[in-house]
């Protein structure tokens, strides 16, 4: 039974090839179901510790995700399926891009000081200053 935000056979079919290849060793858990486990969870926003039973472990899934993530592997899947496309002719490149005007910023950037900044003494000109202490000059007369 498929359920929302899971593969469909067609593009199962499609992104299979782009795996990585299984190692030898112990078995992993099957890709589909951990990639129909990554779209829901990414999908639908929960945490990772409320993925539904049906997926699996939790544990599994997210180690798969990390362990993807830092060998690149989604980067290789984009990159595969949008040069795919491009040669079937499905994207015209005068209408797809990024607008970064959508992109959110940080929640601490909207309360920023607004205006110049004051700027900051170089070591060479504090250096050069007068002391403000009146502390250092007594304890050398004190000697």
């Amino acid at each position: 039974m498929s359920h929302r935000h899971e593969l469909t056979d067609a593009q199962w079919e499609r992104l299979s090839p782009l795996l990585p290849p299984h190692r030898r060793g112990r078995p992993r858990q099957d890709d589909r179901r951990i990639l129909n486990a990554i779209l829901w969870k990414l999908a639908t926003g929960v945490p990772w510790r409320d993925l539904p039973e049906r997926y699996g472990p939790w544990q599994t899934v997210y180690t798969r995700f990390w362990r993807w993530t830092q060998a690149g592997v989604w980067d290789q899947i984009f990159a595969a399926v949008q040069q795919q496309a491009d040669a079937a002719g499905q994207i015209d490149w005068r209408l797809h891009f990024v607008d970064g005007t959508v992109i959110r910023a940080h929640q601490h950037a909207a309360g920023a000081n607004k205006g110049a900044q004051r700027p900051r003494r170089w070591g060479a000109a504090r250096a050069a200053s007068v002391r403000r202490s009146t502390s250092a000059p007594r304890a050398a007369a004190s000697r």
